[in-house]
């Protein structure tokens, strides 16, 4: 019983849109730039294979029956699904709707990426961006699969299947509440965190984890308080006075404020973004611009940061 479905081409289901969207043969004919009999002829055929009439014959006049209905709700859906995919592929070939997608770990989509986005559609302004924030390991995992065109990573190793391209190398700062007496000074040595309320990363957090042998090193305990797994979302215990922390510059310089002031640190714990393009992944002409627009920012960040040390 299913040998005659085998047989219904996409024509058939053409020529039934047609009838179904003008009400006749004659003006589907012209919808379909064909003859009158040739649809006739079509439409009947679909009906031979599918073994039921789908309209009923009035003084010219193709009337659906309650089969046909049926049907064309399906085939509406059906071809909302195909026009999309033509719109997107037509779209794919015009500048002004080619997308970027980024997969960048969250404090870099705070404190990086806006300003690079910034320059770049000021550039371009046809450019488009997608942005994914996201966490380790899935944020290496998600590159490795070829998902993203470009992504920013804390991590020095490029995921498999992936270039690693340097965009920036500095230390971790120090932040803390306004008015805190150490604010008064103008780099802060391990000694002076001792018996110190802190905000701390996650234990997970591989910069948690340098922090804490720096610390444990020197022989200097802290008030552990409160942890988070964000930076952004440490510096926001911080501004709310639960203790100092230890965070990365960028994040630093975006969140400082009134409230929220950073100072260098007389050790160095590094810090470093890399952008992670993707080999197996046909890049878009979009995404240089971006890198450059990357390049550009964090050069900026670091002459901030440079001349406010």
């Amino acid at each position: 019983m299913t040998l005659p479905a085998a047989r219904i081409t996409h024509r058939h289901i053409e020529v039934f849109r047609a009838v179904m969207t003008t009400g006749s043969a004659t003006g589907a004919a012209t919808l379909l730039a064909s003859s009158q009999p040739t649809v006739s002829r079509e439409l009947a055929r679909l009906e031979q294979l599918l073994g039921y009439a789908l309209f009923a014959r009035s003084q010219g006049r193709l009337r659906p029956n309650a089969r046909a209905l049926a049907l064309w709700d399906e085939v509406q859906r059906s071809w909302q699904g195909l026009e999309r995919v033509v719109d997107k592929a037509l779209a794919l070939g015009r500048a002004e709707e080619a997308q970027i997608s980024v997969l960048c770990l969250p404090a870099l989509s705070h404190a990086l990426l806006p300003g690079a986005a910034a320059r770049l559609l000021t550039q371009y302004p046809q450019a488009r961006l997608a942005v994914t924030p996201q966490e380790s390991p899935l944020l290496e995992e998600w590159m490795a699969a070829q998902r993203f065109d470009l992504g920013l990573s804390e991590h020095d190793a490029a995921p498999a299947g992936c270039q690693a391209l340097p965009l920036l190398t500095m230390d971790e700062v120090c932040v803390l509440p306004a008015g805190h007496p150490l604010a008064a000074r103008s780099v802060l040595r391990v000694e002076d965190f001792a018996d110190q309320p802190f905000a701390s990363l996650s234990l997970d957090d591989p910069y948690r984890r340098q922090i804490d042998a720096v610390f444990a090193q020197a022989g200097v305990a802290r008030q552990m308080r409160v942890q988070t797994h964000n930076a952004v979302a440490v510096c926001a215990m911080v501004q709310q006075g639960l203790g100092l922390a230890i965070v990365n510059p960028l994040t630093a310089l975006a969140c400082a404020g009134p409230q929220l002031l950073w100072r260098p640190l007389a050790f160095s714990i590094p810090f470093r973004v890399q952008a992670l393009l993707p080999l197996h992944r046909p890049a878009l002409p979009e995404v240089q611009p971006l890198l450059q627009a990357l390049r550009d920012e964090a050069a900026m960040l670091a002459g901030r940061l440079a001349r406010a040390a």
